[in-house]
């Protein structure tokens, strides 16, 4: 997600510290899985370092690092939006909830059975899963994770949602021309979005005074 093994290092860290922020702010158990997606995040990258110190390859850390990019991600994404949404939004939420359950069931297979591969290219990491229908896939995983976002009916993480789509095309480009990886910059302003809406929240009624 970054482009050496101490970007990601540096980076995920104060991802995961703006996560334990994000965590700290909430006030509703149930804003607390979108709240707790730097930590993810974070996580993640931290676990790209060691992709990045191993040379790649199919070993421990890329088998982790598939696991939470693909079927994790899928699943956490409209999980997480579902659970902080008001009411009103939550019945158009069913279709990207139920596209990150079924590509997450995929992709954990594709996972499982590998194998799982990670190659250096420069300045970024290339990965491999064997996939069948990775179009469809990915129409899947994107409706799941942005476009939760996007009909989460919160004005917050509707802004998010634009964020996640803009970045996430620049990043691939970048990616795709094995230019350099830029992810990690992508997870960063979004926690930081994530920190604001966290802030944000209204206080449960039952804990006003």
């Amino acid at each position: 997600m970054c482009w050496s093994a101490t970007a990601d290092l540096v980076a995920g860290t104060g991802v995961a510290a703006v996560g334990v922020a994000c965590v700290a702010r909430v006030r509703r158990r149930r804003d607390l899985p979108l709240a707790a997606l730097p930590l993810l995040l974070g996580a993640h990258q931290i676990v790209e370092s060691m992709v990045w110190e191993a040379g790649g390859g199919s070993g421990p850390a890329t088998v982790v690092w598939a696991v939470i990019a693909l079927p994790l991600l899928a699943v956490w994404g409209p999980v997480a939006v579902v659970c902080a949404a008001p009411p009103a939004a939550r019945r158009r939420l069913t279709l990207p909830l139920a596209a990150g359950v079924l590509t997450g069931v995929v992709l954990a297979y594709a996972v499982a059975t590998g194998p799982v591969t990670a190659e250096i290219r420069g300045r970024t990491v290339g990965y491999a899963v064997d996939l069948s229908h990775p179009q469809l896939l990915v129409a899947g995983y994107l409706l799941a994770t942005v476009g939760s976002l996007l009909l989460s009916g919160d004005r917050r993480v509707v802004v998010l949602g634009i964020v996640v789509a803009v970045g996430a095309l620049v990043c691939w480009t970048l990616w795709r021309l094995e230019f350099v990886s830029t992810w990690c910059a992508l997870a960063a302003v979004c926690s930081v979005v994530l920190l604001g809406w966290a802030g944000a929240r209204p206080v449960p009624s039952e804990v006003r005074t």
